[in-house]
């Protein structure tokens, strides 16, 4: 098997991502397993709900097999984790047009290309252990799997302050800012799982669905949305170290760790995704800037100082944000020609019925 398990249970057919040993890392083969699964379910008048789970206590997924990604990007050209990310895009649009429900439980740990299996679906849970984040600019990239649509949806700039910090949120924040839809608390999942074998999704969810835990994001909102709303990241973080809150000057130390590079492409990205409106014009983007981003050394750089020799010290280049010229940003959003993703010019594959 790839790393993905598949079962079905009464009326619900289960997803369950099985690599805990690697915290459930997405690889392409386990993305084409999953594709081909729901591609059988959909036609399947048996199956009714799709859920999505993660085996092991510490997560959902962790997001994509970043290690494969180091060395195709460092070793090779690129060709296998660009055929990697077409069809894992691909699937994320197909998980938000998928047409029965699609239960995402985002239990534990829940980050990249975990967020793209689940922050797409119909139906999305989170619990006291969830912790959701697009981490991307701390290894040198860009959020992606269509994190830059879910995190422009976001209110104010909340989705802004997440994507460029990469910060990791709970149940609360996960709710707040529309990566989530309903609280149920851990203990509870096994009594939900069996329920959803056996009831109609709406009914399960209201045996076990409660109310979340506070957040933390929204005592923040008068910072952030101020700060944030900057024209660009160096006004952003000069904007955080004026504030005044020592939580908006630590945010801005923050920023200073992660790719100049990776800041500057992201915020772009972010406010590009918010004006072309559709997943699939955003996925399109998306798949834009991370080509660009595999022929970048920052990629390879933050993969090998957090991942690979964990040194926690990255050199990332340029080194400043002051040395990011706006050419260097606008390569990453050029059209990529016959290699296009193509996700808006199809018009998605299906359409979600609930």
């Amino acid at each position: 098997m790839s790393g993905v398990q598949f079962h079905v249970r009464g009326r619900a057919a289960h997803v369950v991502l099985d690599r805990p040993e690697a915290l459930n890392a997405l690889s392409h083969a386990m993305v084409r397993d999953i594709d081909r699964a729901l591609t059988d379910w959909a036609a399947d008048p048996a199956v009714e709900t799709v859920v999505l789970t993660g085996a092991g206590e510490r997560g959902l997924c962790a997001g994509g097999d970043i290690r494969a990604i180091h060395a195709d990007a460092r070793d090779g050209d690129g060709t296998a984790t660009a055929a990697f990310w077409y069809d894992e895009y691909h699937l994320n649009a197909r998980i938000a047009r998928y047409p029965k429900p699609y239960v995402a439980v985002m239990d534990g740990i829940v980050m990249g290309g975990g967020v793209g299996l689940s922050g797409h679906g119909s139906v999305r849970i989170v619990t006291e252990r969830s912790r959701v984040a697009m981490p991307e600019t701390g290894i040198g990239f860009v959020p992606d799997v269509g994190g830059t649509h879910l995190l422009g949806l976001a209110p104010g700039e909340l989705g802004t302050h997440l994507a460029l910090t990469g910060a990791a949120i709970g149940a609360g924040d996960a709710l707040l800012t529309g990566l989530a839809d309903h609280y149920v608390p851990a203990a509870t999942l096994p009594a939900l799982l069996a329920d959803l074998g056996d009831l109609p999704v709406r009914d399960a969810l209201a045996r076990h669905a409660q109310p979340p835990p506070a957040g933390e994001l929204a005592a923040h909102r008068a910072w952030i949305d101020a700060c944030y709303s900057a024209p660009d990241v160096e006004e952003i973080v000069e904007r955080l170290f004026a504030h005044g809150d020592p939580a908006a000057k630590e945010t801005a130390e923050t920023l200073l760790t992660r790719s100049p590079t990776a800041l500057k492409v992201t915020l772009a990205a972010l406010r590009r995704a918010r004006r072309l409106g559709s997943l699939e014009q955003v996925l399109d983007q998306e798949y834009r800037v991370s080509l660009a981003a595999l022929t970048a050394p920052d990629l390879v750089e933050g993969i090998r100082a957090q991942v690979v020799d964990k040194d926690r010290a990255p050199r990332w280049s340029p080194a400043t944000l002051a040395e990011v010229t706006d050419t260097e940003v606008a390569r990453h959003f050029q059209p990529l020609g016959a290699r296009e993703l193509g996700l808006a010019a199809s018009g998605g594959t299906e359409e979600a019925a609930w």
